[in-house]
């Protein structure tokens, strides 16, 4: 993963890779068959991470607002280069072209952000602290927001810098899904 967020993928060799790993290109090749493949697994991995600890910020007790700024707050890049985002970036650049299967996987990958923030906010609409919208709808315009913010912060796009997003989220979540007085 910090191979691929420091070189890009079109930088990174099997071989360079191999060497870093202590294995043959060859081997990882046996293993993966292409870079995609391998990018498309060390997503799914990074994800797997994440999504146990979405999983368990979520979970944990208090109001939904709160848990919703956790959400927020591990879905936003740390700054330019996250590793994480930079997965992201690399595969969303391959998708136009990408077989069905790694187009289904990366779907799944996005679902379950999805579905988790739904169920987040219907939590929150049924307890009043949010206003009463369609969760599903809401849920994809906020993760649209997201996602645009965070590639700002990930490419490092002057003028856009975490706290920023952090402070634009707030203001959109607050003036858009906080139950009124």
């Amino acid at each position: 993963m910090d191979m691929i967020a420091e070189r890009g993928l079109e930088k990174l060799t099997m071989a360079a890779l191999g060497r870093e790993v202590g294995m043959s290109s060859g081997h990882l090749l046996y293993y993966f068959h292409s870079k995609d493949e391998l990018l498309l697994r060390t997503l799914e991995w990074s994800e797997g991470r994440l999504g146990a600890e979405r999983g368990r910020l979520l979970a944990r007790p208090g109001g939904a607002r709160e848990r919703l700024d956790a959400y927020v707050d591990l879905y936003v890049p740390d700054g330019h280069r996250d590793p994480h985002w930079t997965l992201w970036l690399e595969v969303w650049n391959r998708s136009q072209n990408a077989a069905e299967d790694a187009r289904d996987r990366q779907a799944a990958i996005e679902g379950a952000w999805h579905r988790d923030l739904v169920a987040l906010l219907a939590e929150g609409i049924s307890r009043g602290e949010f206003r009463p919208v369609d969760a599903d709808r809401y849920a994809a315009r906020l993760r649209a927001l997201l996602d645009g913010f965070s590639i700002h912060v990930a490419i490092g796009l002057r003028g856009t810098d975490r706290n920023q997003v952090l402070a634009h989220v707030r203001e959109f979540v607050e003036q858009t899904l906080l139950a009124g007085p």
